[in-house]
């Protein structure tokens, strides 16, 4: 598992070259992307499991953002004001064989820019990357 002095250097890495870096570029958290990952649904939602393993991270807690970090995910919750407007900024980063990469980088700002939706919409695209890497597991296995 990294230590924090390496996290804090992959964050500043990741920060300084995010628009490089965030292939698929940054998300903002609205209706329609809320709609498109059933997180609005009650029946499609993400159940809250005790065992769900995405709730397994150790934390650091700094003035300027929350890492969250385990052996597969590095995380940032960064909360910052925009034009005098609250935005939280959430970049995730896989960590898998030896090599961190960032993966998905999202914002939630107005109504959207709750605890709720904040963990709701993390805990979708963490489970998403573990399937992801699964399916992918199982691909390199049958060649």
């Amino acid at each position: 598992m990294l230590n924090p002095i390496e996290i804090e250097n992959l964050y500043k890495q990741y920060a300084e070259n995010l628009s490089q870096l965030a292939h698929d570029g940054i998300t903002s958290v609205d209706l329609p992307l809320l709609h498109e990952l059933n997180l609005l649904n009650e029946h499609d939602q993400i159940k809250d499991d005790p065992d769900d393993l995405t709730q397994y991270f150790h934390v650091i807690e700094t003035a300027e953002k929350v890492t969250l970090f385990n052996e597969q995910f590095l995380v940032w919750i960064l909360p910052k004001t925009e034009q005098d407007n609250p935005i939280t900024y959430v970049m995730i980063a896989l960590n898998a064989g030896g090599k961190t990469s960032l993966e998905v980088v999202f914002t939630t700002s107005g109504v959207y820019n709750t605890p709720r939706y904040v963990l709701k919409v993390l805990q979708y695209y963490l489970i998403d990357m573990l399937e992801t890497q699964a399916t992918l597991s199982a691909m390199e296995k049958k060649e």
